[in-house]
């Protein structure tokens, strides 16, 4: 069984024991319920008109904070002598789905 669930704006394609980074959620995060917007089971699909009644997800955070690849992000103009280097360093949540279902 399979279902999409949205997690800090963005839509996830998850299956039971699936491990999963998201956007680092709040402190203190341990256990997540999530609704489902579409379940697939099979050849049987549900989509949601928004969410699908009765079958929640539950997720468990393995991870509270997981960095993830370096970014360089380089601005220059030829001939000019100027050049801008900055960087990012996205944070993440690791999750683990632990059931689909009601």
């Amino acid at each position: 069984m399979k279902a999409v669930v949205k997690v800090g704006g963005k839509q996830y394609i998850v299956s039971e024991k699936e491990t999963l980074l998201v956007d680092r959620l709040p402190d203190g995060t341990k256990e997540l319920t999530l609704d489902a917007l579409m379940v697939i089971d099979g050849d049987k699909s549900t989509v949601g008109t928004p969410l699908v009644k009765g079958v929640a997800v539950k997720a468990n955070v393995i991870e509270d904070e997981v960095k993830g690849d370096k970014l360089r992000i380089i601005r220059y103009k030829a001939k000019k002598r100027v050049h801008k280097e900055t960087g990012h360093r996205q944070k993440y949540s690791r999750i683990q789905v632990a059931s689909i279902g009601k």
